[in-house]
This record gives C-alpha cells, sequence and structure tokens, in this order.
C-alpha cells in the first residue's frame, strides 16, 4: 500500500485514493483537456512528486534532476503523476544501479530524450493534429474533434515512434562499430556542412507571418529529405540555416550541391549558400561542436549567392579519394598518361578552385575553395 505525505492511505484494492489532494490540479482546469491527458498518458493522476519518487524508490533530489531534465516543470507537491511517471524513475534508477549506466549518463539519457520528443510533440500538436482536426459540425470545438482522433492515432503514432528510433538506431550504432578506435566514437572526422538561405532577415520584414513559416517548412523539408537520401545526417535546423553532417567528403558535397542545385529550381525560394569543412568533430547528445564546425559556419557566411564554399582539409580529403583533380592541369596529365597506357581515364565528379586567402574571425588565414561539378567550369584557373 502507498501512503502519501499528506496522511491519505488506499482504497479496498490497494490503489492510492485518486481524488485530488487540497493542492493538486487547478480545479478550472477544462474537463475535456484532463480527459484528453489521461487517455493520452493511459494513466490517472495518482501521485504528488514526493509520493512518485517515494514509490520508485529514489530520492526526491534525484527524481527531480531526471523530472528537469526532461524538460518537466516543477509542479510543487501537486497531485499529477501517474503509474508511467513511477515506473520510468524506477527504470532510470535501475540502471543506475546495475552499473549499466552513471547516473551523469542516466540524466543526459533523460535530457536528451525529452528535447527531440519535446518537438516532435509540439510540432504534432501546432501542425499535424491542427490539420486534422477541423470541426465538421458547426458548434463542436477543437477540443472535442481532437479526442477521438487522438483516440484513434495514438497506438499507431506510437508504434511508428519505437520504428524510427530503432530505425535510427541502429544506424547510429553502424557507425560506432566502423569507427577506427574508442577515441573517434566521441571525437570524429566528419564533414560539415551549413546551408543558409540569403537574404532571410529582410524577408522577415516582408512577407507574413503564415508565408514565412511555409517557406521555412519547405527548405526545412527539402534539406531533411535531400540530406538523408543521400547518405548524411540532418543534425538541427534554425529556420533560415541547416546543419549537416557526413561521413565522408564525396557524400558532403554532393549533398551541398543538390541542396543549391535543388533551391534554384525553385522560384520562392531565396538563394543560397554552403559552407563546408573537414576534420574532428566533437558530438553530444546529437549536436557537433569545434573548430570544423566553427569553420564551416564562417565559410557559409563568406560565400557567394548560389554557391558552395570548402576550407582545405576538404579540399585535399576530396583530391585523396579521387572525386576531384588537384587542378586541371592535374586533371589533363592523368587523362593523358590513361591514354598512354590503353585504360580508361579517371572520372573526377568534382571541380576546385582556390579562392583568395582571408581571414576569418577567431580562425586566422583561411584558404576557401569553390566547389561545383566536374565540366560546368568550376575547377579551372
Amino acid at each position: 500500500m502507498t501512503v502519501d505525505d499528506t496522511g491519505s492511505g488506499a482504497d479496498g484494492d490497494g490503489r492510492v485514493d485518486p481524488e485530488p489532494a487540497p493542492d493538486s490540479a487547478d480545479p478550472g482546469e477544462d474537463p475535456l483537456a484532463l480527459r484528453l491527458e489521461g487517455l493520452i498518458l493511459g494513466a490517472e493522476r495518482r501521485y504528488t512528486p514526493f509520493q512518485a519518487a517515494r514509490s520508485a524508490g529514489v530520492s526526491m533530489e534525484l527524481a527531480s534532476r531526471f523530472w528537469r531534465a526532461m524538460g518537466f516543470a516543477d509542479i510543487g507537491q501537486a497531485k499529477a503523476l501517474t503509474e508511467a511517471d513511477v515506473l520510468a524513475l524506477r527504470r532510470l534508477a535501475g540502471l543506475v544501479e546495475a552499473g549499466l549506466l552513471s547516473e551523469a549518463m542516466a540524466v543526459q539519457v533523460a535530457r536528451s530524450t525529452g528535447q527531440t520528443t519535446a518537438r516532435l510533440a509540439e510540432w504534432q500538436i501546432d501542425s499535424f493534429l491542427e490539420g486534422l482536426t477541423e470541426p465538421p459540425e458547426p458548434g463542436m470545438t477543437r477540443t472535442e474533434v481532437t479526442y477521438p482522433i487522438v483516440e484513434l492515432l495514438l497506438p499507431e503514432l506510437q508504434e511508428f515512434l519505437v520504428y524510427v528510433w530503432r530505425r535510427q538506431l541502429a544506424a547510429s550504432a553502424g557507425r560506432v562499430i566502423q569507427a577506427g578506435d574508442d577515441e573517434e566514437m566521441v571525437d570524429r572526422r566528419l564533414a560539415v556542412g551549413f546551408a543558409d538561405l540569403v537574404g532571410f532577415t529582410r524577408l522577415t520584414r516582408r512577407m507574413e507571418e503564415e508565408e514565412l513559416g511555409e517557406l521555412v517548412e519547405a527548405f526545412e523539408t527539402t534539406s531533411a529529405d535531400l540530406v538523408a537520401a543521400r547518405g548524411g545526417r540532418l543534425v538541427k535546423t534554425l529556420g533560415d540555416e541547416v546543419l549537416y553532417a557526413a561521413d565522408d567528403a564525396g557524400t558532403a558535397a554532393e549533398i551541398a550541391l543538390l541542396l543549391v542545385e535543388t533551391m534554384a529550381h525553385d522560384e520562392t525560394m531565396p538563394e543560397l549558400r554552403v559552407g563546408i569543412a573537414f576534420g574532428t568533430v566533437t558530438t553530444r547528445m546529437g549536436d557537433v561542436f569545434g573548430t570544423t564546425v566553427n569553420l564551416a559556419s564562417r565559410l557559409t557566411s563568406i560565400a557567394p549567392k548560389d554557391a558552395v564554399l570548402v576550407d582545405s582539409a576538404f579540399a585535399e580529403e576530396l583530391i585523396r579519394t579521387g572525386d576531384a583533380p588537384a587542378s586541371e592541369a592535374a586533371a589533363a596529365e592523368a587523362a593523358a598518361a590513361a591514354e598512354k597506357e590503353g585504360e580508361e581515364p579517371p572520372v573526377y565528379r568534382f571541380a576546385l578552385q582556390p579562392m583568395w586567402q582571408r581571414p576569418v574571425r577567431g580562425l586566422g588565414v583561411v584558404e576557401p575553395w569553390l566547389l561545383t561539378r566536374r565540366g560546368d567550369g568550376g575547377g579551372e584557373s
């Protein structure tokens, strides 16, 4: 039997009295909102935070750390938690007790999961459900329509979420297994690219909010699809900018040029500029950090419209892998040597043109290269 900190007990079947404590939920809460919450959570409100922590066998301090990491607001001692909250605490604490996770890592798991799913939930409510819950009859409220829709969709969406997560986990695990050593699992050599819409600030002053939102959504959707289809990973979107990463320079280069080409053929889109750098990158909670990332960002800020600038390390990597010649003269020499030997000449996908060296704030003098497709004149100097 669970006894709460206010002295209330349990009823005859062993359950805690579900009636809210005096300091629990606001009595003015919408009954339909409470019904919707119960439907989504799959359980009724039964515990205060203190009771939930005690039932899970963890300290209130650790429970608070987990809840805040997941992005949940402090609720004092309102009776607003369910059996699912208790089970989640018990599972996290169990992983720590078993030595599978340190306490700090368990908090990180809670934080990364909370941040990711919070964004997903906001999108689904703001966009997905909004489009499905137009009242079919005059006088019906959106909430009244939402409840049966959620009731039908919830189990399917839950299964789909688990499926996508498992797929992503498998892909990420595969990349870790292929890492050369333990250090490379954390500090890896990656190609990092930023794609930025030109003149976005001016657009925000001229366009209506709804129109601007549609433009940003189209940009993010197109970018995400192209990055994924070509084998890259979308790290994050920042409205007018996307950050992506790839394991090799050739993949990152193909993505960058496809982004520029695709946006250029869309009359509704502003011009695009892309900057890419190659080097050691620190990964944390799905994000990337370090000098390589900063350099890619700086290259984006100085890139011409509808163009891709890369750093010298990225250019060297394309040359090393045979994706681009060191120069047009080198390409001609390689073709002549192949012809002399009766072999097929090397086929290069990309061309590189050195640009003027320039100082970049915080990074010293850099030598950017203009990246183009082979045969469009971009490699000639």
